[in-house]
């Protein structure tokens, strides 16, 4: 694993990053990587190519949120996605992650805690570490 820090994004972390936001927020969720010091992207490399990344947001207390994860298509179901959050486990005491119903699962396998936020975000799913 290593920090994005670059002013310029790499056409391989903007692909992963759209994978995880919206194609019209791939830059200014980058610039916010870029520009605010609690936080900080991470690329997962094979081979000298950067196939995954995880994004997170230090607030208070050292309470960590993933922003972002993505793993390119191509290398799904391979341990990426495991490994990144193994990574940002070992680091912060404290995560949590907003998320969809489909991501859900993947996150519970790792000892985080589901709650709802219910009718404020219909579709979001908060899970705490």
């Amino acid at each position: 694993m290593r920090i994005v820090d670059s002013g310029t994004i790499h056409p391989s972390i903007r692909k992963l990053l759209s994978l995880a936001t919206s194609m019209e927020k791939v830059e200014i969720e980058y610039k916010n990587y870029i520009n605010y010091p609690n936080r900080t992207l991470f690329a997962f490399q094979l081979e000298g190519e950067n196939v995954g990344c995880i994004g997170v947001e230090i607030s208070r207390l050292k309470l960590c949120e993933i922003k972002h994860i993505a793993v390119s298509s191509e290398l799904r179901g391979k341990g990426i996605g495991s490994k990144m959050i193994s990574f940002v486990l070992d680091m912060y005491p404290s995560v949590f992650a907003e998320t969809d119903s489909d991501a859900v699962e993947f996150y519970r396998k790792y000892g985080f805690k589901i709650t709802s936020l219910g009718e404020k975000i219909p579709w979001c799913r908060t899970i705490f570490m």
